[in-house]
């Protein structure tokens, strides 16, 4: 086996390699003056089952050309075996046509990395109505979880936590983590009305007075929600209120509105930031083995 760290893979990749006592290459990866990318495989692939680690995070159109390219090259190079690890992973929102002439992005998607993979690992990745990915790819898929990760980390750094789903969608994440830590939890019914302008209201009445209050969510992109919830939970008397998440995307300058707002923010390093409190190579690790 080796693993192949590819541009926005590095951060994670070596760790692996090290846990899992394997080889381990970074992806050669250029940009030629009119912007097409360029590829090289650091190491020989022959017989061997290549573990490409890509995240698809930032300029996500080129992350996706390179992971395939290394794919057909390695293929090419006569490797036995190539498996994508990606640590966040993009467009499985979008899993049906929802207005005339949409992309199934999510369909796309999969039947693109069915072609050129032989399995896919997908930490946490953000699911709606196909909730399993084994109904979306063809090939293996195994779904990954950072939820141990944050339970620790809440166990060795938070006191008196409740743990806060701030939607439907993020309250098995949120529901997971308080189960493995023994603790309270609650949902907030969330209604959107644009990607900036969402309303949510707790479910459910709770006394927050002397504890500290633990938003827990696989995405923080916008930070709005996390906002409207922070707002609620500090006037049921949250001494504390906490944000934790598995993927940090961090755009429009959400950290620095949930830090203005006293919010302490701490992601999973699936997308590196400052906030990247939680390693997930060792729980990848463990997969691979």
């Amino acid at each position: 086996m080796i693993i192949v760290g590819c541009s926005h893979g590095k951060h994670v990749s070596y760790r692996i390699a090290k846990k899992l006592k394997q080889k381990h290459s970074y992806l050669i990866t250029g940009k030629f003056p009119d912007g097409e990318l360029y590829i090289r495989l650091d190491a020989g692939v022959k017989n061997k089952t290549v573990v490409l680690v890509q995240s698809f995070y930032g300029n996500i159109s080129d992350c996706i050309v390179e992971a395939v390219f290394a794919s057909r090259t390695a293929r090419e190079l006569g490797a036995k075996k190539i498996v994508l690890l990606a640590p966040y992973f993009p467009y499985l929102r979008q899993d049906k046509r929802f207005h005339s002439g949409e992309a199934v992005s999510q369909k796309i998607m999969a039947g693109m990395i069915d072609k050129y993979f032989d399995a896919v690992y997908v930490m946490d990745p953000h699911l709606h109505r196909k909730n399993k990915l084994e109904n979306i790819f063809k090939i293996r898929a195994k779904k990954l979880t950072a939820n141990p990760l944050i339970a620790d980390y809440i166990k060795k750094n938070i006191k008196n936590p409740v743990i806060i789903g701030p939607d439907e969608e993020s309250y098995k994440w949120a529901r997971a983590v308080a189960e493995m830590l023994g603790v309270e939890s609650r949902i907030l019914q969330k209604k959107r009305y644009s990607s900036y302008h969402v309303k949510v209201q707790l479910n459910k009445k709770i006394d927050l007075k002397g504890k500290n209050a633990v938003i827990v969510d696989d995405i923080i992109s916008t930070g709005h929600t996390i906002l409207e919830t922070a707002n609620i939970l500090k006037k049921l008397g949250a001494k504390k209120v906490y944000c934790i998440c598995v993927h940090g995307i961090f755009v429009d300058d959400a950290l620095k509105k949930l830090n203005k707002a006293g919010i302490k923010v701490v992601s999973t390093n699936t997308i590196p930031s400052k906030m990247s409190k939680i390693d997930v190579s060792g729980m990848i690790a463990s997969w691979l083995m």
